[in-house]
């Protein structure tokens, strides 16, 4: 097994390791050549129990045997100190209270919820977008009473979000800003969690509603496209790509799909004449994250693979190509209202979810962000 650029194995902890994200971590991490799973936290409920009696296992693959026998933990930063590194798949209702216990005992905390997304001085990270944001983890630190050397907290995106900002950012990238984006989502019900929308609501129908969804898509991009400046008062702020103003509208919608975010996303770019559909096609080929020049170990090949097929990408087809770490589009044409349009699909339980906060740690590694002991 390769090591990690120091030459050791980093010990890391999954909180909510019994619920879906959870377990998705622990699929992702069982071979990880840098991390090795050392400690599971869960809910009193499972406490005290081998991971394989207190979860509800509902992977494709078996429980990896590392942590069959693993006596599941309670969510307290005490069973925890050997971690370098800590991941959390809690629930939004459980997560504020205990990430904030972690960071404050010094540990750093890869969030997949949503509670400190907004929070001035945590960077919401898509690692195949905005990594320069982790820039802001000092600041984080100074300003925590008592300061803290090694704990932090870093979330990445809500699994739609993450899905077309990655072919935004290329697109800014080769073209200069974007001036709006009209997104429509069709979102698989894995997103809703276990045992999330019940079947006589989601069979043979189309729920045009997923409560916060949208106004967090339109939030979350601008933070996450936006650049970092100092304020007035010395501070580093984010500044919402404030320079060049971006709106978003999002449409959201939970259809019969198990796996795999769809998104039709129409732009307009500031540059006039805008590129053709051509050029788009050949920007998103080339875009190439810093998380891949610098050596992360679970980037995919592709950041953006393009589909030349008309009727592609499919969740069916498409959402494990790469374990589901890139994102796939397709149908890139002129937009008679915008400039261009596209199709996008994103594996949200994997670059959606776990996999996003799994590379952002290996580039908090690799950054010196996370302190290596």
């Amino acid at each position: 097994m390769s090591k990690n650029p120091d030459g050791k194995q980093i010990k890391v902890g999954i909180l909510g390791a019994t619920g879906t994200v959870g377990q998705r971590f622990i699929t992702l991490l069982a071979e990880h050549p840098w991390f090795t799973i050392h400690a599971l936290g869960a809910s009193s409920r499972s406490a005290g129990k081998p991971y394989v009696q207190a979860v509800n296992w509902k992977q494709t693959m078996p429980i990896p045997s590392i942590v069959r026998e693993m006596i599941v933990q309670e969510c307290r930063s005490q069973h925890f100190v050997d971690c370098a590194i800590i991941f959390s798949g809690l629930d939004a209702d459980a997560a504020s209270e205990i990430e904030s216990a972690f960071r404050s005992s010094d540990l750093a905390v890869f969030s997949n919820a949503k509670n400190y997304r907004r929070d001035p001085s945590v960077p919401l990270i898509v690692p195949l977008v905005n990594d320069s944001h982790l820039s802001i983890v000092p600041q984080q630190q100074a300003l925590h009473d008592p300061p803290l050397k090694k704990g932090f907290i870093v979330t990445n995106a809500n699994c739609s979000t993450t899905g077309y900002v990655i072919p935004l950012r290329a697109l800014e990238k080769a073209f200069g800003p974007i001036e709006s984006c009209l997104v429509t989502t069709m979102q698989a019900i894995s997103g809703a969690g276990y045992p999330g929308v019940p079947s006589l609501d989601i069979i043979d129908n189309i729920v045009p509603y997923i409560g916060g969804e949208e106004e967090k898509m339109e939030w979350e991009t601008l933070k996450i496209l936006g650049g970092i400046t100092d304020g007035d008062d010395g501070r580093k702020t984010f500044d919402m790509h404030a320079r060049h103003p971006l709106r978003v509208s999002a449409s959201c919608n939970r259809v019969p799909v198990i796996d795999g975010h769809t998104m039709c996303v129409s732009v307009r770019f500031q540059r006039r004449p805008p590129p053709s559909p051509q050029q788009v096609r050949e920007a998103l080929v080339a875009y190439t994250p810093e998380a891949q020049s610098i050596g992360c170990p679970s980037v995919p090949v592709h950041a953006i693979f393009v589909h030349e097929e008309p009727d592609r990408p499919q969740p069916r087809l498409d959402r494990y190509y790469q374990d589901g770490a890139g994102v796939s589009v397709g149908r890139v044409r002129q937009c008679p209202v915008l400039d261009i349009k596209f199709v996008v699909l994103a594996n949200n339980v994997s670059i959606g979810a776990a996999t996003s906060s799994i590379i952002n740690a290996e580039l908090a590694v690799l950054k010196g962000v996370v302190k290596v002991e």
